[in-house]
């Protein structure tokens, strides 16, 4: 709907993901908003000092925000990006290589599945093309380049790396100074299903707080980065969403701790309200154009009952 003219001459469609990029303004908040806190509330932490922020990441998205707030002076050691099994970002970053490589699944008859995305306790994050990291690489690619020519110059060089990952599935090597150049800033991980789920559960067995499953990638990264870097760097670990959307995993994960109650622990009294709700569905054919008219027929009833009212 977005790629026809139809639809966005009736409907003036946007987007509200990452791919929105108000939505990245808003997010350069977070982190300053972090630092800040970290700064009042630890004794062995001052303004001026540099933290690792690491981030569950699949588009980009809250990552890039992070990006930009250090190029508006936010000191930090380094961005970590915490992906979970569809870990496309943690290989480019470790081989230069940005590659739709399939994941290999084992079936139930024994047979083996290639699947190009695959289905994970974390499903914000199941994501192969990240539509900001052509943002970065666009940044990446004219880093010391100031004039207007030389900055198309990158873009075109960006361009060319997408419709090979179009054509081809994956672009890269890509240049070594602009890899290095990232990876000063930049540093990545991957996590299993089952460390997922395995986070959740110690988290909450030793502070009784339930992380949802994107934040429990991040706290898994961040345990491992802090093992590897010492206590002396300080951490942050961005959480991304409520355990409350995610009720299966959660569940799973904690069924057996001891009074754990998920009505109690985790529903918002908002959330247990929808239960009351009316329940209203239509059905539709498999059909986006179907959609849409289903969508610009109730665009046009409801700007007729706001202009009656």
């Amino acid at each position: 709907m977005f790629n026809d003219p139809d639809s966005n001459q009736a409907l003036k469609l946007g987007a509200v993901n990452s791919i929105n990029f108000s939505r990245i303004l808003a997010q350069i908040v977070f982190y300053f908003y972090a630092y800040f806190q970290l700064a009042r509330k630890s004794p062995t932490f001052k303004v001026g000092d540099k933290v690792r922020f690491v981030t569950p990441t699949g588009n980009f998205g809250n990552i890039l925000a992070g990006y930009f707030a250090t190029k508006m002076g936010l000191p930090a050691d380094k961005l970590v990006v915490a992906t979970n099994e569809n870990d496309i970002l943690h290989r480019f970053w470790t081989t230069g290589r940005y590659e739709k490589n399939p994941v290999q699944e084992q079936q139930a008859d024994g047979t083996v599945k290639a699947e190009a995305c695959k289905e994970t306790p974390s499903p914000a994050m199941d994501i192969l093309v990240s539509s900001n990291f052509e943002r970065l690489m666009w940044f990446l690619a004219k880093a010391g380049l100031d004039d207007a020519s030389s900055k198309k110059r990158a873009g075109e060089e960006v361009l060319a790396w997408y419709q090979s990952l179009k054509a081809t599935g994956g672009f890269g090597p890509v240049d070594k100074d602009l890899l290095e150049n990232g990876r000063s800033t930049f540093d990545s991980d991957r996590v299993s299903n089952s460390e997922t789920v395995e986070t959740i559960k110690s988290c909450y067995q030793e502070t009784k707080y339930v992380l949802d499953p994107h934040s429990a990638v991040a706290v898994t990264v961040a345990k491992r980065s802090l093992a590897k870097t010492g206590s002396n760097v300080h951490h942050i670990s961005l959480s991304t969403a409520h355990p409350a959307k995610f009720s299966e995993v959660v569940e799973s994960a904690l069924k057996g701790e001891a009074g754990f109650n998920f009505d109690e622990q985790v529903l918002p009294d908002e959330f247990k309200a929808f239960a009351q709700k009316e329940t209203r569905v239509t059905t539709v054919e498999n059909s986006w154009e179907k959609v849409r008219e289903i969508v610009k027929r109730q665009a046009e009833e409801d700007i007729k009952a706001e202009s009656s009212a």
